[in-house]
């Protein structure tokens, strides 16, 4: 069990005004499960457990196996006592009134209770299959198969967690600036690393010291045009760049989301450096439009504007920036979004699909240049979102057949191969929308060249 950095009634506090502004937006119950551990190999051996966001959004503590009922702002906890197996393994735990009492509960009742709470209340699906099993026998329905009231739930839950309050910056602040130190610690060490697994080991023994967990698999690769890569084994070489996206999650659940990219040998070759400033400008240029009003779909189209006007002052593409934008050809180096909702989640409530990502009325485009857009709203005060623009040599991009006969007479593919050299680079940065424009949380970690060389040599 985890617990917000505040004390136990600032907690209360916070936790009773997230339920009073749910009921002010919803006039139906509402059942919210925390969920289960799962097995890795055997029952008793299990990944680290960590509550469903929603249920902790408004319970503030990761309880494993419990339930809350939300009606009129009150709040009802559902949960049983430790088993006397339980605290021989695992020690003494609160008690179910002290957690209640923690949390601003209005009455706790053991789980068995829950079916006397279960007529008309709404519910979002938990991810392990038993707590959805659960859900099914206590709700009489499948909670994947939304109902009308579901998505309602969805919809109000949206417009609260996506507008953070005191308590949630203060926690994603705290995230942020353990997962600056870390990378800072990464780069330090990446001189005397042999492999990518080293430089992971420090970054993240920065933030389990600080008793914080990793909000999400760690990308440390000098495969940086694998986007998602989660293999440590590589060696480092000196001509290298080193992409790590690591961030940490504070004790309460609340995350971090940041990437750089460095050379192993502490100084980037000419192509490098070219490619980074280019990706460098993306970024700068997403974060000074940034404010409440500005469409993030149009930060994304101009961080593909400035990766399309680089890359065409480097030689790579040909043609007017905004045509070779229109055409998709940016994509063909920088083919995902410009970043999304950061809170509870890294990617945070994409277990609801679009609902919070997509404006209501707005849908995915199937554009080459569009498709993976995670967020497309108008942004708004109290958000807080990545910008991540990035510079990728994929593959199975560049060597497909059709996009490369679309896209053959923009593409100067002998100039390209000199900047082989350069596989992936990525660089995010976690940004609060203020009420007059913005501020970049994690500002304490450099992204000018010079200044990472800096730190890496």
């Amino acid at each position: 069990m985890t617990s917000l950095s505040p004390t136990a009634s600032t907690l209360a506090d916070t936790l009773r005004q997230r339920r009073q502004r749910l009921a002010d937006r919803i006039s139906f119950p509402v059942l919210l499960w925390s969920g289960n551990s799962s097995a890795r190999n055997f029952p008793a051996n299990v990944y680290p457990y960590r509550a469903s966001s929603h249920f902790l959004y408004f319970a503030g503590l990761s309880l494993e196996n419990a339930a809350i009922h939300l009606a009129d702002g009150k709040l009802t906890l559902f949960m049983d006592e430790a088993t006397p197996a339980s605290i021989l393994w695992h020690g003494d735990t609160p008690s179910r009134s002290a957690i209640a009492t923690q949390i601003g509960a209005d009455a706790t009742y053991p789980l068995d209770k829950l079916q006397n709470f279960a007529e008309g209340a709404a519910t979002l699906p938990v991810q392990d299959s038993a707590t959805r099993s659960h859900q099914s026998q206590i709700l009489h329905r499948n909670p994947t198969e939304s109902l009308s009231q579901d998505q309602t739930l969805a919809e109000a839950i949206v417009q609260l967690r996506m507008i953070h309050d005191e308590a949630a910056i203060a926690a994603i602040r705290q995230a942020a600036a353990v997962t600056v130190q870390a990378h800072r610690v990464g780069m330090a060490v990446t001189a005397s690393a042999r492999r990518e697994a080293q430089v992971r080991a420090a970054m993240e023994s920065v933030i389990l010291g600080e008793n914080m967990t990793c909000a999400y698999g760690s990308i440390v690769t000098v495969q940086g045009e694998v986007l998602h890569n989660n293999h440590y084994h590589h060696r480092l070489q000196s001509g290298d760049l080193l992409l790590a996206d690591v961030g940490a999650e504070a004790e309460s659940g609340w995350a971090s989301d940041v990437t750089r990219t460095w050379p192993v040998s502490g100084k980037f070759s000419p192509t490098q450096r070219a490619l980074y400033d280019v990706v460098l400008a993306a970024h700068d240029r997403c974060i000074a439009q940034a404010k409440p009003g500005i469409e993030y779909r149009d930060l994304h189209m101009a961080a593909s504007t400035a990766i399309a006007t680089g890359l065409t002052e480097l030689g790579i593409l040909k043609g007017h920036p905004e045509n070779l934008v229109e055409m998709d050809a940016h994509a063909l180096f920088f083919p995902h979004g410009v970043g999304h909702l950061l809170g509870l989640d890294v990617h945070d409530m994409e277990d609801l699909g679009d609902v919070a990502g997509y404006e209501t009325g707005r849908q995915r485009s199937d554009r080459f240049g569009l498709c993976y857009l995670r967020l497309n709203r108008p942004l708004q005060p109290g958000m807080i979102v990545t910008i991540e623009p990035g510079f990728y040599q994929v593959p199975a991009i560049l060597n497909d057949p059709v996009r490369r006969s679309k896209y053959q007479s923009v593409v100067n593919w002998e100039r390209l191969a000199e900047f082989s050299d350069t596989r992936g680079i990525r660089i995010e940065d976690d940004v609060l929308i203020t009420t007059e424009g913005c501020e970049v949380i994690t500002e304490a970690l450099p992204t000018q060249a010079t200044e990472i060389e800096a730190l890496v040599a």
